[in-house]
């Protein structure tokens, strides 16, 4: 009879530095697993992919032992590792932090490819290369033109947007300076004459 799974985790550690320590403790700890084991076993099967963050995941089971499949790194890792960039742009595509070959856009979906939706080596091509345009990596050849007049064109705006608050600011700081000192401020309120008795 095969065991029942009472849960599935999922987990993105480093190739080979697998440690009972936190994040891995603090996730598979509750599970009631036996952690040192994980961890050797999973750096044992990782040790050749070193450098490299493998997505994990591991089934347990109600008698506390467990199975785990390693899936390939994201696709955001590897995009970032062939660019030799540390992140991905913060405006997307509208700001080009590196720019890759197509032979490296074939390579990382050949090693994503099993883990991915899609039947060939070009449809993987296509879905790392929307992911690569939304960290902002274009890729020689294939849309590094389209991405870098995009980018031109987004930082014109900017331009555009910074001026138009200036303005507007130097605008807000004239009208103070003329606004004529005898009118009260709002949120002033004038004391009364009744109160004026009072005290």
């Amino acid at each position: 009879m095969a065991k029942e799974v009472v849960k599935r985790i999922k987990l993105e550690i480093e190739a080979g530095k697998a440690t009972p320590a936190p994040p891995v403790g603090t996730v598979l700890g509750p599970a009631g697993i036996n952690l040192q084991e994980f961890c050797s076993k999973f750096n044992e099967e990782t040790r050749d992919k070193m450098g490299d963050v493998i997505p994990c995941e591991i089934s347990v089971y109600e008698d506390r032992t467990f199975d785990f499949v390693l899936k390939t790194p994201p696709a955001g890792f590897l995009l970032k590792k062939v660019a030799k960039v540390q992140k991905g742009s913060a405006k997307g595509a509208n700001q080009i932090v590196a720019t890759i070959t197509e032979a490296d856009l074939r390579s990382i979906a050949e090693t994503k490819l099993p883990d991915l939706n899609a039947y060939t080596v070009e449809e993987a091509m296509n879905i790392i290369e929307g992911t690569a345009r939304n960290m902002g990596i274009a890729i020689k050849g294939r849309n590094d033109a389209e991405l870098a007049e995009q980018a031109a064109e987004a930082a014109a705006e900017e331009k555009e947007m910074a001026k138009r608050e200036a303005e507007l600011e130097a605008m807000e700081e004239e009208a103070k300076t003329e606004a004529p000192a005898d009118v009260p401020v709002v949120g002033e309120e004038e004391t009364t004459e009744e109160e004026t008795e009072e005290n």
